[in-house]
Formats: C-alpha cells, structure tokens, sequence
C-alpha cells in the first residue's frame, strides 16, 4: 500500500514537473493574443554605409523620385479604374519601397528578417521557397517547410477577397503585386506566426512571394504594410493606434536607431501635442490623407489658392503623410511661390549650380553652418506645425551650400520624413486623427 501511494506521489511531480515546463515554454516568446502592443527599433537603409549628410540625402531623395512617381502613379491609374469599371490597372500597381528597415521572425522555429516598414500600402511579404526568381538577401529565404504553424490561405478567405486582385490556384489564393519601377512580388497568401522583439502573434496574414523581381526592395527581405487597408498589420492585429518616431538627418541618423511603437505603447497623453484631421480618398483607402490649409514663411502666409492641396473628387490631388519618402513635395504652383519669398527672406545668393538635386541651393559664408533661416509653418486643419529649421534646411559647410529640403510634384503632395525628423508621428485609426509631439527620437 504504501508503494503504491508512493507511486502515486511519484507520478504526481512527474506530471506537475511537466505542467510547470509547458508553462514556462509557452511565456518564454512572450505569445499575445489580445495584442496589446510592441516596441520596434528601426534602421534606415543606409546605415552602416560611408556616405557624407548629402550623399546620404542624394541616395535617399533618388528612392524618394521613384516612390514620389510610383505613389502618382498609383493615384492616377485608381481614378482611372474608378471611372472605367472593366479596367483592373488599379490592381496592378503600388507604392512599395521606403526608408526604413523593421526587424521580423516568422514561423516556427523562428527565422529573422530585415523588412521594410512602408505606410504606403498594405500587404506584408517576403520572399519564399521554393523560388522561381527572387531577387538577393542577406538573410536566408523563408522556407515555409521547416515551420510548424505555416498555412495556406483558401480562395473564400475575406482576406483573400481584400486582395486588389487575386487568382485561385489548388484553391490557394494567389497574389501578384507590381510596381512603378517594374518591381514585382507574386505568390500565394498564407497565415503564419510572426514575432516582433518578444512578442508572438499567431495567424497573420502575408504573401510568400516565390516569383518576385526588380531592383525596388533590395535593403530588405520584404515588406510590411501599415496602411488603412485590411491587410496591413494595423487592421490584422486590431491596433487601432501606431507611431513612429524619425532621428534627425543631421545627426549620425544612419547608425541610431529610430522607434516603432504599436498599440497600447503608442500613447497620446503629451502636452505639447498637435493634432489634426485623417481624410479618406475611396478610391486610395490606404493612405493617410491630410488637410493643409496653407504655409507661412517667417510672417507671410503664402498666397496659394485653397483648391491647391484639396482632394478633388475623382481622388486626384490632395496630400499625403509618408514615411518612405524623403522629403517633401509640394504640388508646383505652391512650391514655385514658397521657393520665391523663401529666396527673398534668405540673405544669403542662391547657388544656380548645385548638384545635389534640391530645387533651392544658397552659397554659405566660409567656415560655417551656422545661418538665419525664415520660420516655415504648415497650416493643417487645427494644427499649426511651426518646423524646426534642421526639418526644413540640410547644410554642410565643407561643400559651401545650404539647401531647402523640398521639391515640387505636378499632382499629389506628399510630406516627406525630414519634415517629420524628431516628432512622434501618432495614427489614430479610431478617432481618425494624426498627431505631432516634438521628441528627441534617439533618446528613446
């Protein structure tokens, strides 16, 4: 009798020596159901690269031409698809690309990959095995065959009908994306366990690319869209709130890392903070449209018409706020008057043979980075956004020059990443808002 309570007893620490292990197993990825947020350090793409402040500048303002004609595009052919309901280009051309990296683990066991965070778009992908053609990365290719939680994603899925356009192979969904540069990602939609940090989160949706070409995405092993859309990270995981918080331009911005903050960590309880309007455009869902209502240098309000950065009814025109572009561009006739009392209020001469690609180039006083500059502030819908003026100005005394970090677009304006240097950008989904607090982002 007392061997076989003693068996028992045996048996009991057995199975609570086990119990004790899966517990431990199952909190040490720290795996989230309810999602209640995380914290992600970004790196721009050309950190770790030898390049001067406007070397750097000319590398990302050549990406940001691109991404500034791919997003025109992107506008342009949705007005012609809403008018012209058998035409399916709408489906076949996005955004893509950007400036900053996102680290991800996807699967089970868990591989790291480098992808680029894009608040353009919505779709999160990456490259998959077996490929047909994938373009170089320096991190291994997913291969969904060594992952215990990888499922394919059925036609009658509603996330496979949120796809622009979708075929269905095998009763798989089927995905093809192409973009303004003719880069391109097609596969199939799958669900997966992706883990950001130390947080695990079961069944999100992404497109495994194994047919994926073009030069557009070689900083990263993929893509990971944070638009308004369904597909994005945002609306899969129910966040309805994420910020970002950019490090400056001017400082060794390339090697500190700047800050995504997802969910519950994206707090808007600051005191200095502004807040303006979110406007939807239906026929571009997933972009982050505001209202600017004008722009002042040092004490004169430009006297651009208000129809200039309105969005007009077949979706065209308006502005957007964007993290993969560089700086920011403002529809022509608005830029040709901000670049003309710009000039006049600056006492310095205008440099006419820059090559650095900006439109407003001034010739420095020797020996110095140092100049009086006119404020510059964007009137948007109950916020005044008075900029620093290391948002606006990039200066470097050893080649002599001090130039205005904007340009012009024949469209579409966008505002650009250096405008948004050093603030914690907040999108609120639910009260459809965006916020600005000034903040040293490398501090975070």
């Amino acid at each position: 009798m007392a061997s076989s309570k003693f068996a028992y007893y045996i048996l009991f620490l057995f199975l609570s020596s086990i119990l004790f292990a899966l517990q431990v197993s199952s909190t040490s990825r720290h795996v989230v159901n309810n999602h209640k947020g995380f914290k992600l350090n970004l790196k721009h793409v050309d950190s770790g690269g030898n390049f001067t402040k406007f070397e750097r500048l000319q590398r990302a303002m050549a990406r940001g031409k691109s991404r500034l004609q791919r997003l025109s595009l992107v506008a342009n052919f949705a007005t012609l698809s809403s008018k012209d309901e058998t035409n399916d280009v709408k489906s076949t051309i996005h955004a893509g690309n950007g400036e900053f990296l996102m680290q991800i683990s996807i699967g089970s066991p868990s591989e790291s990959y480098n992808a680029i965070m894009d608040t353009g778009s919505d779709l999160i992908w990456t490259q998959c095995k077996p490929c047909k053609e994938c373009f170089d990365q320096s991190t291994p290719i997913f291969d969904p065959s060594k992952s215990s939680t990888f499922e394919k994603i059925s036609c009658s899925n509603k996330l496979c009908e949120a796809l622009p356009t979708s075929s269905c192979g095998d009763n798989n969904c089927e995905y093809m994306y192409t973009y303004g540069d003719y880069s391109s990602s097609e596969g199939f939609l799958a669900s997966e366990t992706f883990t950001f940090g130390k947080v695990s989160i079961p069944n999100v949706a992404f497109g495994c690319g194994n047919d994926n070409e073009g030069s557009g995405f070689s900083q990263g092993a993929g893509l990971v869209g944070l638009g308004r859309g369904s597909l994005s990270l945002v609306s899969q995981l129910h966040m309805s709130r994420f910020s970002y918080c950019l490090t400056s331009i001017n400082e060794d911005a390339y090697t500190k890392s700047s800050t995504l903050l997802m969910g519950s960590m994206a707090h808007d309880d600051y005191n200095n903070i502004i807040t303006t309007p979110l406007v939807k455009n239906p026929t571009q869902p997933s972009f982050y449209y505001l209202s600017l209502k004008g722009i002042s240098v040092g004490d004169t309000q430009l006297a651009i018409k208000k129809s200039t950065f309105s969005l007009n009814k077949d979706g065209t025109g308006g502005m957007i706020i964007d993290s993969g572009t560089t700086i920011t561009y403002l529809e022509e006739s608005a830029f040709s008057l901000l670049k003309k009392e710009f000039s006049s209020q600056v006492n310095l001469p205008v440099d006419d043979s820059s090559s650095t690609g900006l439109d407003l180039c001034f010739i420095l006083p020797s020996n110095t980075n140092n100049i009086e500059v006119p404020k510059l502030i964007f009137h948007f819908e109950g916020a005044d956004m008075d900029l620093p003026a290391e948002n606006y100005m990039i200066a470097d005394s050893r080649m002599g020059i001090a130039c205005l970090a904007m340009g012009s677009s024949s469209g579409m304006s966008i505002f650009g990443n250096v405008q948004q240097q050093n603030m914690m950008v907040i999108h609120d989904l639910d009260k459809e808002t965006l916020s600005f607090v000034p903040t040293q982002c490398d501090k975070l």
